[in-house]
């Protein structure tokens, strides 16, 4: 899987998750799973509803959430990363 970030999704790594070291390393672990499967049951990727139904969104840690597009098959677009009030 290929993944590209959007600008909004920079941003909010640098506030939210950068300044932590545990949420950091937590990131790039749950990244490698979703790059190596996206459907690994870790992750507990899910699709979205209602105006938000063509996204899709996978767990980092209990309340952090990465909210994401499957551009095809084998790219996503990374667009938002927080908890699950900041991102919804």
């Amino acid at each position: 899987m290929i993944i590209q970030l959007h600008p909004k999704f920079r941003n909010a790594y640098k506030k939210r998750i950068f300044p932590f070291s545990e949420l950091v390393s937590k990131t790039e672990e749950r990244i490698k799973f979703f790059k190596e499967n996206p459907r690994n049951p870790v992750l507990k990727d899910h699709g979205l509803r209602g105006r938000r139904s063509n996204l899709r969104s996978f767990s980092v840690t209990g309340d952090i959430r990465v909210i994401y597009q499957l551009v095809d098959k084998d790219n996503a677009l990374f667009l938002d990363i927080g908890s699950h009030n900041q991102v919804y």
